[in-house]
């Protein structure tokens, strides 16, 4: 960890806590900052507060008083969920009082290169896979994943040597927030519409995710899917050293070519080997591929790791196989077009979906191109009547209604036979049942286990 001086004696204040402002102001707090903690939670349900106030920390909880920015603040680190819109940021903004995120102190104080890894889909897998490649083959050091995926990259950050590699999931909201930030190499999965409600423009969603590359050099390397129009454009806007990759044709990175993967003509490994299926999937295997070779990774270690890839926790994770049937869990399709990439590694003939959720208003019909010649499908939650609507459309023969995730689990299995699959990929958030995507993932784990152990 950099010792660096910036902080010491600054009146700094940590709006909203969570992961990444419990850590935050921890870090300040040791980095000689003048530390204020406000969050909305009252007090006496708010330990991270009151762990914070034991060190000696300011701490104020139960509303967000404007009164606050009285007290002359050098700098605000904002919760990345918080909006640009909320009153309190809105006002110290026009106080020209500086917002960042606190990937801009991991930032700072990190000894370790950073991988930055964002987009709208895919970015954990990617994240995780290039992981799993970097330490199968670092001769020296490690790669810790940090940022968006659990693990507070301010956090992270102290941990590292120069030796070590920090690889950073971004999000949208946590790029808003950076001023000097600047990774050594940067990944952009893909551009889909997504958090408008938080950005209000497609356009500013785009921005916001470009933020990563704004410091980057020609010595930096940027890696884009080269299969998005919209990528290839913005290939033509950066300083740094673009490095494509794509599923569709021959690129100067990495790409595949009668069923092998490549990386700039060399064999990697064929895709029928990959630990997880899904065309998705390819395009997160061939942006790990870019990043480990740029990073020299030998070639086998790099194909020892994707071989072994099982995913990531509710991402077409691979649960294992019961009496032939093959089981994943893909709670984290929370929209269509995320079951639609799902659906799109997998035989139809032989598969068996589990679907449904929050009604957010919207119908189906995007969805039957993917559901037809689908063996059986299993709807619950608010959308199951739009689901079995969508399912007819397509032509499914076998519709079976139930309440939830764990009574579709027996019903599945009840459809599906040797050599079948059973996939949960509900195209739909998980509010409407259960509190998220993670909980409705492990309620459907338990019950493949309950089954199993029958």
């Amino acid at each position: 960890m950099k010792n660096i001086t910036t902080y010491q004696n600054k009146k700094v204040l940590v709006f909203g806590l969570a992961k990444s402002g419990f850590s935050a102001a921890k870090l300040l707090h040791n980095l000689g900052a003048l530390v204020t903690v406000n969050d909305g939670k009252p007090f006496e349900e708010n330990p991270q507060a009151q762990d914070l106030l034991t060190e000696g920390i300011k701490v104020i909880t139960g509303s967000h008083p404007l009164e606050l920015l009285d007290e002359e603040f050098s700098l605000i680190v904002k919760n990345p969920g918080i909006p640009y819109t909320h009153p309190f940021i809105e006002r110290a903004l026009q106080r020209q009082i500086p917002v960042i995120t606190e990937v801009e102190l991991a930032y700072e104080i990190s000894d370790a290169p950073i991988i930055g890894i964002t987009g709208t889909n895919g970015k954990t897998t990617t994240t995780t896979m290039i992981g799993e490649c970097l330490n199968a083959g670092m001769e020296k050091g490690v790669a810790r994943l940090s940022g968006n995926i659990g693990f507070p990259a301010s956090e992270v950050a102290q941990e590292v040597s120069a030796q070590d590699r920090l690889v950073m999931e971004l999000s949208s909201f946590q790029l808003m927030g950076i001023i000097a930030f600047h990774p050594h190499i940067a990944v952009v999965t893909n551009l889909y519409e997504a958090h408008l409600d938080y950005h209000g423009t497609r356009e500013d969603y785009v921005k916001a995710k470009w933020e990563m590359q704004k410091n980057m050099t020609p010595e930096d390397y940027l890696v884009l899917n080269f299969n998005q129009e919209e990528l290839r454009r913005l290939a033509k806007k950066t300083r740094a050293t673009v490095v494509p990759f794509s599923t569709q044709e021959v690129v100067a990175g990495a790409y595949v070519q009668e069923g092998i993967m490549y990386y700039q003509h060399e064999e990697i490994m064929p895709v029928s080997q990959l630990g997880v299926p899904g065309a998705h999937n390819i395009e997160n295997a061939l942006a790990a591929i870019v990043v480990a070779k740029l990073q020299n990774i030998e070639t086998q270690a790099i194909v020892n790791a994707l071989r072994h890839f099982s995913g990531v926790k509710h991402r077409t994770q691979y649960l294992g196989e019961i009496e032939g049937v093959r089981v994943y869990n893909d709670s984290k399709a929370t929209n269509i077009l995320a079951t639609q990439m799902a659906l799109g590694g997998f035989e139809n003939s032989t598969l068996v979906l589990l679907a449904g959720g929050l009604d957010r208003g919207n119908e189906f019909d995007a969805l039957i191109p993917s559901l037809e010649g689908i063996k059986a499908i299993v709807v619950f939650g608010e959308t199951k009547d739009k689901l079995i609507r969508a399912a007819k459309k397509a032509g499914i023969s076998t519709i079976i209604e139930t309440e939830n995730v764990e009574t579709a689990v027996p019903v599945a299995f009840e459809l599906a036979t040797e050599g079948d699959t059973i996939l949960l990929s509900p195209a739909n958030a998980s509010w409407d049942q259960y509190p998220n995507f993670e909980i409705r993932g492990d309620r459907f784990i338990a019950a493949v286990q309950a089954v199993k152990n029958k």
